[in-house]
């Protein structure tokens, strides 16, 4: 027959007492914290998930700021085009006023004035930066891809400008696991290369054309400008699809982020209301512990005998 001492009543009480205790102070942790899980040992497996999308989230978060930037890049090219276009139409307008035989010299030179400053003002444009990088350069947008020396009278000296080789390399934002879109257009591209209508080119040919009176020669650069044009507007259309397969991206890790967040919620935040119950029935039977516990245990077997 098992003989039960005092203190093995003693410890048991100790032992149940302490075990309320800490799963008493584990509630009242997690009322505070608002999460159910505050350390790996709560939840093991719940704790893997947990790392797990707190990693996705960061990853798309990350995404997201990729897609925002390569947005704000595309919205900027797609402005520089459109003013590189409104540019290419005066232009036209010009050439066809100079070429319909009616303009003495005089008017021919006025006429290629503009033209000059046409010229100046594309090449404002094809040097624009967005960010501090220039974005008709490709990979190389730290270098001005339209630089040129100044000439004897202090003004640049552009007359090479038709001979200018942009770099054609890429620039790649990822937007996706896995998912990668070039956002960048290079300067060839846009203003012609080693081209008939190399936009800067038919800008020669038209001033030099204004200054002799070879009104013909102008006639002869309008389909040179219709080409050019056409290109760049496939270019910006180009620019458009880009920029709308990004909002689709955009979209798509928005409601990942909402996914992934309920999914953490629903592993990691605890029920408030059925923890504010579990505390208050916790509180009662440790109170309950306690009361008992002073009523079994006598100090010593001196109180039992007086």
């Amino acid at each position: 027959m098992l003989r039960v001492t005092s203190n093995m009543m003693n410890s048991q009480l100790l032992l149940n007492l302490n075990r309320n205790a800490r799963t008493m102070n584990d509630t009242q942790l997690q009322l505070s914290t608002g999460r159910k899980i505050n350390k790996p040992s709560d939840d093991p497996v719940g704790i893997t998930y947990s790392l797990r999308y707190r990693a996705e989230l960061s990853a798309n978060s990350q995404y997201q700021e990729n897609v925002d930037a390569a947005t704000s890049w595309l919205d900027f090219n797609d402005t520089v085009l459109t003013e590189a276009g409104d540019v290419i139409q005066r232009l036209r307008e010009l050439t066809v006023d100079g070429a319909n035989g009616t303009n003495n010299q005089t008017a021919l030179d006025s006429i290629n004035e503009e033209v000059k400053q046409l010229k100046s003002q594309l090449l404002d444009i094809a040097n624009s930066q967005f960010n501090g990088k220039y974005i008709f350069n490709g990979q190389q947008y730290d270098k001005k891809p339209y630089d040129f020396p100044t000439g004897p009278d202090g003004t640049l000296d552009t007359s090479g400008a038709a001979l200018v080789t942009t770099d054609s390399g890429l620039i790649n934002y990822t937007v996706g696991d896995s998912v990668q879109l070039p956002i960048n257009i290079t300067g060839n591209e846009v203003f012609g290369g080693d081209e008939a209508d190399n936009i800067f080119k038919v800008l020669d040919n038209i001033s030099a054309a204004l200054a002799a009176g070879k009104t013909t020669e102008l006639s002869n650069q309008l389909g040179n400008i219709d080409t050019r044009m056409s290109k760049m507007e496939a270019i910006q259309a180009n620019v458009g699809a880009k920029t709308n397969r990004i909002e689709l991206m955009e979209n798509r890790l928005s409601d990942l982020e909402v996914n992934l967040t309920d999914l953490q919620s629903k592993t990691e935040d605890s029920d408030y209301a059925e923890l504010v119950m579990q505390s208050k029935i916790q509180e009662n039977i440790y109170n309950a512990s306690l009361s008992v516990g002073s009523k079994i245990i006598q100090t010593s077997l001196v109180d039992f005998i007086n």
